[in-house]
């Protein structure tokens, strides 16, 4: 069974990172990508924001018994399963946490540009944080 206290902390977490970025989304994409200390920060916060999508994804999956997820990009999908999460939201948020590995290990040159482009595709994480709050 879901923990509420700790979903919600998580969620809380999420949300804030998320109302961050939203004001990064603001900045003309030309200005950010080469402002290196707002992209810093706002390459901090996004991979943040993702870390927290993952921890309630994880939670949720272990909590409810769907079994454990080989990926954490797997987790969305399994929420996915088990009618959490609608199938176009899970394939999103599975891309974005597959994006979130690029800026967390570098396994290839980050485009900032893709990164200043992810600003502006916000709306599926405070999907998920909506979705996952009807849990609690």
């Amino acid at each position: 069974m879901v923990d509420p206290e700790r979903l919600h902390r998580i969620l809380r977490r999420v949300t804030d990172d998320l109302a961050v970025l939203r004001i990064y989304a603001e900045v003309p994409p030309d200005e950010l990508v080469f402002d290196q200390v707002r992209l810093g920060h706002a390459k901090y916060v996004l991979v943040t924001m993702l870390e927290g999508c993952i921890d309630a994804a994880q939670h949720v999956c272990a909590a409810e018994g769907y079994g454990p997820p080989d990926t954490n990009a797997a987790a969305m999908l399994l929420l996915a399963r088990h009618d959490v999460l609608t199938r176009d939201l899970a394939d999103a948020l599975a891309q974005a946490v597959r994006f979130r590995n690029v800026l967390v290990h570098g396994y290839a040159e980050v485009d900032d540009r893709r990164v200043v482009a992810y600003l502006q595709e916000l709306d599926d994480v405070a999907a998920f944080t909506t979705s996952l709050a009807g849990l609690i």
